[in-house]
C-alpha cells in the first residue's frame, strides 16, 4: 500500500528521525576514549559543508535573540546561487516568485518572514539599510511598490553569511514588523592569509531557453603582515536567459443584475466572467554585473575603521508577447451573452462561467495581441559605507557607521503595437486551477495569425524610480557588571530615505484624429490619413508583418486546446513602428496618474541593557523613533481649479502633498536560558514597525464623478495617512544542541498587528466640476483605499540536522502560520505550511547536496482589483562539488530539477490565474585559489 503523507506528518517524520539519528549519535560520543599519546595527536582543521554548519550553528546557539545563520562554505560559495533560495530553508521563511503582477520566474526574488508581506521583513547589508530598484514596470510604479529588497541585486559571491532575526532588539534599526535578514559582506582583515585571490570561471545553461551564458567572478585581498591594513576587491559578471511560457487568465468581472445580458439570461446574473485568457510567451537577457571595495585599518587594537563600497546594476532586456481571447468586454462592456451549452461552476459560494462560445459579431473585438519590449529595462543598487569601532576603555566601546545608499528602477521604453481581431467568435473552456485552460479566438482550429488590424498604442516611458537613504549611527556599549545589568547599550540614528519618479511618459498614436477600427477589414474606416500630418497607424499598409513565431514546444505539458504556432513581431519591428506611430513628447504626453513621492526624515535613541544570570542571558531595551514624513502624488482637477496643471493629454491635475509626524516607542525583552550544556530556551516580546509601502502612501488617484450634486463620487486612491504597522510580538524557542553540528528545535511565535495594511474604503473630499456646468465644488468621495486593519499571525516552527556515519548528513524543517487580517482574509504572502528536506555527503575531495522545498498555498494580494493566490509547489536542487587539489575545484548546480509548474488562482478553485514553465537551470564552476 502506497500512504502519502502530508506536510506536517512528513515534518514530525523528519523530526522524529533527527531525534534518532541524535539519539545514536550521543551515546557514541558518550562512550570512553582509548589513552592515546598526546604528542601524536593531530589537529583536525573541518572544512566545507561541515565548517559552514559548525560556524552557523556556533552563531545561533551563543546568541540571546533567536536567530537563524547561513555561512558560506568558502569564498563566494553560498550553498545556493541565489540568496533568497537559501533563505526559504530556513524555518519561518517564505520566499517567492515575484513582486507584482508579472507571475512567477525561475529564482525566489523576495523574502518574508512567517506569513507575512516581504515589505514587513527588513534586509540589512553588515547591518545597515540597502536602497532596492527593480526591474519590471509593475514594480517600479504599479500599485502595492513595497519596501522589500530584490535579491537578484545581491549575487551569492559577495557574501560571507546571513543572519535571520526573528525577534527584535531596541539596539536594531526599526523597519522589521516580522523581522530581518542582515547579510553580511566579509572584512579584509578576516583573511588567514597575507594575499588570498581566487576567481570563478563558468557558465549557466537554461534548458527552455536553450542557452548557455557566462558566470564569472574574482575576488582579491591584501593583509598586512601585522594585521593593521588590508584592502579586499570584488568583481561578477553574469548573464542569464531566461524564458517563460504560461496561459493567463487577466483577471474576474462580475455580471451585474441589471446588465443587459442578465436581463436577457438571469441565470447569469452575479457570475464573474474572466476579462481575457492568452497565450503568453515572456524572454529576457538578465546581465548582473558589479563589485564590492572594502579597506579595513586598525592602527591600534583598540580601532578599527572600514569603508566598503558596493554596486550591483541588472540590464533586464525583455519582451512579452500575448494573444488573447477577450471575455470581458464582450459580456459586461458589448452586452453580448455566450451561446446555448456554457456551464457555470460554483465554489465557495462564487459562481463562474467555466466554458462558453460565442458568435461572431462585427461590433466587438474577439481576440487582442499584446506585444511589449522593453529594450530599456534595469535594475540596480548601491551604497557606500564607513564604520568605525573604537574600545576606549575596558568598559567603554563606540561604534559609528555614517553611509548612503541609492537604488534605481528603470524603464526607459516599452515599444507597443497592441492589435485587435474584429468580427469573429471565439470559445474558452477551463480545465481546473492544474491545466492551462484551453481557448480559440474564432472557430476552433482556424488560424489564430489571420485577421487582426491596428488597435491602439500605449505603454509608459522614462520612467526612472529612485530610492536613496543616507544615515548616521553612533552607538556605545558601557560595561557596568553590577549584578545581572552586565552592560548598558545606548545610541542615536538619523535616516533621510527618499523614494521618487521623475515625469513619467505615456505614449499613444501620434495621428490626433479620432478613429474608428477597420472591423469590416474593408479599408473604409476613418482615420487612413491623419489631419495633422502624421503617419497613420490605422492604415493597414503601415502594419508590419509578423517577423517571429513562438517556439514550436511552447508550453508543453501545461495542457492542451490553447493556441499555438502564433506569430509574432520582432523587438526591432515594434521600435520601429512606434519610432513612426506614437508621440513621448512632454509635456502633452506626461503620464501624471503612475507619478509619486515619498520623503521620510528619522530620528531614533535606544537604551538596552544587557543582562546576565546563574544559567541565562538576554537584554531589554526601549527604542523611541520620530518620523516626518510627506507623500507626494497627483489628484486629477477641473481645468479651472486652483494650481491646476492641464498641458498633459491624460487630463488636467494638481500635485498635492500630505506632511506628518508621528513617534513610536518600541519596546523590547529576550532571554536565554541555558537548560544544560546541550540545551537552550529562548523567548523574547517586542513591538515592532514598519512604514507603509510607497504606493499605498502615495497611490494613484482616480475618481468617478457623482451624476447629481449632494451625491457621492467613487473611485481609488493611495491614503497618505495610513498608520505604521505596528506589532506585538511574542516569541518562544527550545534548542537541542545534542552533538557537533547537530541540533533539534521547536517554537512557537504569535504576532499581533494592530495597524495592518490591507484594501478597504475612506472618504475624502476633491474639486468636482458641476454636471452640465463650468462651476465647481468641493465634492465627497468613496474610495478603495489602503486602510488599516487588525491582523495576526501565529504558528509553530520545527527543525533538525544532524550529521550520520560516513559523512552524510540530513536537514529538515517544517513552518506552520495561521495568518489573517479582521476581515478574514489571509495576510499577503502567508502560507500555511512550509517544508524542507536536505540531504548531504562530504569527504576530502567530493561533497554533493540534494534539497527538497515545499509551500502551501500562498496569498499574493489583490492583483487587478481581484484575490490572487499561487498555488502549492515543490522546488527540487541539488549541487555537486569536486576538489582536484588545494587551489583548484569544480562545482556543479543544477535549480528547479523537477521542473516546477507555477500555478495560480483567483476568488476560488473554478478561477484558474496563471500557469508558468520556466524549465531548470545548471551551473558548472571552476573554482582557481591562490
Amino acid at each position: 500500500m502506497k500512504v502519502k503523507q502530508s506536510p506536517i506528518a512528513a515534518a514530525v517524520t523528519m523530526t522524529l528521525l533527527s531525534v534518532t539519528l541524535a539519539a545514536q549519535a550521543q551515546q557514541a560520543e558518550t562512550k570512553p576514549a582509548a589513552k592515546q599519546d598526546t604528542a601524536q595527536l593531530e589537529q583536525v582543521v573541518v572544512t566545507g559543508i561541515r565548517a559552514s554548519q559548525e560556524k552557523s550553528l556556533s552563531v545561533k546557539r551563543n546568541s540571546d535573540a533567536h536567530v537563524d545563520v547561513i555561512s558560506a562554505e568558502d569564498i563566494g560559495k553560498m550553498p545556493d546561487k541565489n540568496v533568497a533560495d537559501s533563505l526559504a530553508r530556513i524555518p519561518g521563511v517564505n520566499a517567492s516568485n515575484a513582486v507584482a503582477g508579472e507571475g512567477g520566474f525561475d529564482e525566489r526574488d523576495r523574502v518574508g518572514l512567517r506569513g507575512t508581506n516581504p515589505s514587513l521583513t527588513q534586509t540589512l547589508v553588515n547591518g545597515h539599510t540597502i536602497a532596492n530598484g527593480d526591474w519590471f514596470v509593475l514594480s517600479q510604479t504599479g500599485a502595492g511598490v513595497g519596501r522589500s529588497v530584490s535579491f537578484s541585486l545581491l549575487p551569492s559571491e559577495v557574501v560571507g553569511k546571513v543572519v535571520v532575526r526573528k525577534s527584535s532588539e531596541a539596539s536594531l534599526p526599526e523597519g522589521g514588523t516580522a523581522g530581518s535578514v542582515d547579510i553580511n559582506t566579509r572584512k579584509p582583515l578576516e583573511f588567514k592569509k597575507g594575499i588570498t585571490a581566487e576567481a570563478g570561471i563558468g557558465a549557466v545553461y537554461s534548458d527552455l531557453a536553450e542557452k548557455t551564458d557566462p558566470q564569472l567572478s574574482a575576488l582579491f585581498n591584501y593583509r598586512s603582515d601585522d594585521n593593521t591594513f588590508g584592502v579586499m576587491v570584488q568583481a561578477f559578471s553574469e548573464k542569464r536567459h531566461l524564458r517563460r511560457d504560461g496561459i493567463e487568465t487577466l483577471s474576474y468581472s462580475q455580471i451585474a443584475a441589471d446588465s443587459a445580458v442578465a436581463k436577457k439570461d438571469p441565470a447569469l446574473a452575479g457570475v464573474y466572467v474572466p476579462k481575457s485568457i492568452g497565450a503568453a510567451l515572456f524572454t529576457q537577457e538578465r546581465k548582473r554585473e558589479g563589485g564590492l571595495i572594502s579597506a579595513e585599518f586598525k592602527p591600534t587594537k583598540d580601532i578599527d575603521l572600514v569603508l566598503t563600497g558596493f554596486k550591483s546594476k541588472m540590464d533586464a532586456v525583455n519582451y512579452n508577447n500575448n494573444v488573447l481571447l477577450m471575455v470581458g468586454d464582450r459580456i459586461i462592456a458589448g452586452g453580448q451573452a455566450p451561446e446555448p451549452g456554457y456551464t457555470i461552476g460554483t465554489k465557495n459560494g462564487i459562481k463562474t462561467l467555466t466554458s462558453a462560445t460565442f458568435a461572431p459579431n462585427k461590433d466587438i473585438a474577439s481576440g487582442e495581441t499584446d506585444p511589449i519590449s522593453r529594450p530599456g529595462s534595469s535594475a540596480e543598487t548601491q551604497f557606500v559605507n564607513f564604520e568605525g569601532s573604537w574600545k576606549v576603555s575596558d568598559k567603554l566601546n563606540l561604534l559609528g557607521q555614517i553611509g548612503t545608499s541609492t537604488g534605481k528602477g528603470k524603464t526607459l521604453s516599452q515599444d507597443v503595437l497592441q492589435l485587435d481581431k474584429p468580427g469573429q467568435g471565439g470559445s474558452y473552456t477551463f480545465n481546473g486551477t492544474g491545466n492551462a485552460p484551453a481557448f480559440s479566438i474564432g472557430p476552433k482550429g482556424s488560424d489564430q495569425n489571420k485577421g487582426w488590424v491596428y488597435g491602439w498604442s500605449w505603454g509608459g516611458q522614462g520612467i526612472v524610480v529612485t530610492d536613496k537613504e543616507d544615515w548616521l549611527n553612533l552607538d556605545g556599549e558601557y560595561v557596568m557588571d553590577m549584578g545581572v545589568l552586565q552592560a548598558l547599550k545606548f545610541g542615536v540614528r538619523q535616516a533621510n530615505h527618499k523614494r521618487y519618479t521623475g515625469q513619467n511618459i505615456g505614449q499613444g498614436p501620434a495621428c490626433s484624429d479620432t478613429h474608428v477600427v477597420d472591423w469590416a477589414g474593408d479599408g473604409n474606416a476613418p482615420g487612413y490619413n491623419c489631419k495633422n500630418g502624421a503617419a497613420s497607424p490605422w492604415n493597414p499598409a503601415n502594419l508590419p508583418g509578423f517577423g517571429a513565431a513562438y517556439p514550436s514546444n511552447f508550453a508543453s505539458g501545461l495542457g492542451s486546446g490553447f493556441p499555438t504556432g502564433l506569430a509574432m513581431f520582432t523587438p526591432a519591428q515594434l521600435a520601429e513602428h512606434n519610432a513612426k506611430f506614437t508621440r513621448r513628447d512632454l509635456p502633452g504626453r506626461r503620464d501624471w496618474t503612475s507619478e509619486y513621492s515619498v520623503k521620510e526624515d528619522t530620528t531614533a535613541g535606544y537604551l538596552q541593557g544587557q543582562l546576565e544570570g546563574q544559567g541565562w542571558s538576554g537584554n531589554v531595551g526601549l527604542r523611541a523613533v520620530r518620523t516626518k514624513s510627506t507623500a507626494g502624488f497627483n489628484v486629477p482637477a477641473p481645468a479651472n481649479a486652483p494650481g491646476v496643471i492641464d498641458t498633459s493629454a491624460f487630463g488636467p491635475f494638481v500635485p498635492t502633498t500630505v506632511d506628518r509626524t508621528y513617534t513610536d516607542y518600541l519596546p523590547s525583552a529576550s532571554v536565554r536560558f541555558d537548560l544544560n550544556r546541550d540545551m537552550v530556551l529562548r523567548t523574547s516580546v517586542s513591538k515592532t514597525m514598519t512604514r507603509a509601502d510607497y504606493t499605498a502612501l502615495a497611490g494613484q488617484v482616480s475618481l468617478v464623478p457623482p451624476k447629481v450634486v449632494g451625491e457621492v463620487g467613487s473611485g481609488e486612491s493611495g491614503n497618505p495617512y495610513l498608520n505604521p504597522v505596528r506589532s506585538n510580538n511574542f516569541d518562544l524557542n527550545y534548542e537541542w544542541y545534542f552533538a557537533p553540528r547537530a541540533f533539534a528545535s521547536a517554537g512557537v511565535f504569535y504576532m499581533d498587528i494592530g495597524t495592518y495594511v490591507a484594501t478597504g474604503q475612506v472618504k475624502a473630499q476633491y474639486i468636482t466640476t458641476k454636471p452640465n456646468s463650468q462651476e465647481t465644488y468641493l465634492a465627497t468621495y468613496l474610495l478603495n483605499a489602503p486602510v488599516n486593519l487588525s491582523a495576526k499571525a501565529k504558528g509553530i516552527e520545527l527543525a533538525g540536522e544532524v550529521p550520520v556515519a560516513g559523512n552524510f548528513g540530513v536537514n529538515s524543517n517544517y513552518t506552520y502560520s495561521d495568518s489573517t487580517d479582521s476581515t478574514g482574509r489571509p495576510m499577503t504572502g502567508a502560507s500555511k505550511h512550509t517544508f524542507n528536506l536536505g540531504g548531504f555527503f562530504e569527504n576530502d575531495t567530493f561533497s554533493a547536496r540534494l534539497n527538497y522545498g515545499y509551500r502551501s498555498e500562498m496569498y499574493i494580494g489583490l492583483d487587478r482589483g481581484q484575490p490572487f493566490y499561487q498555488l502549492p509547489g515543490a522546488t527540487v536542487s541539488a549541487s555537486l562539488g569536486y576538489k582536484l587539489s588545494d587551489n583548484i575545484a569544480f562545482s556543479f548546480d543544477a535549480q528547479n530539477l523537477n521542473n516546477p509548474t507555477l500555478k495560480y488562482r483567483g476568488a476560488s478553485e473554478d478561477q484558474p490565474r496563471s500557469i508558468y514553465t520556466n524549465g531548470r537551470q545548471y551551473y558548472l564552476t571552476a573554482r582557481l585559489k591562490y
